[in-house]
């Protein structure tokens, strides 16, 4: 059973030493890329976190992608090179890495 719910702080979290994870919900070909939303969701695992983002770039050529991992790097002020989308490259709903 899944359950979610919004919440009004929009800010990407602060990251621990080590490996980090997020779940990203994108749209693509927006008027800019920020940060919407943060749904708390639970799970039939426990409670999950999923960050709203806007891309203004298309999904196309892995554009909105890159995009994404330029805004993540800019935003917790890490370099791009240690952000990798492990899965949902095609799709909306991705799962990312964070070394720091």
């Amino acid at each position: 059973m899944k359950n979610s719910t919004s919440t009004s702080a929009k800010t990407l979290p602060k990251l621990s030493p080590g490996t980090n994870y997020l779940r990203v919900k994108v749209s693509p070909k927006r008027p800019k890329t920020e940060l919407t939303e943060i749904l708390e969701e639970q799970t039939d695992e426990g409670p999950a976190l999923t960050y709203k983002i806007r891309i203004k770039a298309a999904p196309e050529k892995s554009l909105a992608n890159k995009e994404l991992i330029r805004f993540l790097s800019k935003e917790l002020n890490i370099p791009k090179n240690q952000i990798s989308i492990l899965s949902g490259k095609t799709d909306q709903l991705k799962l990312i890495k964070i070394t720091n």
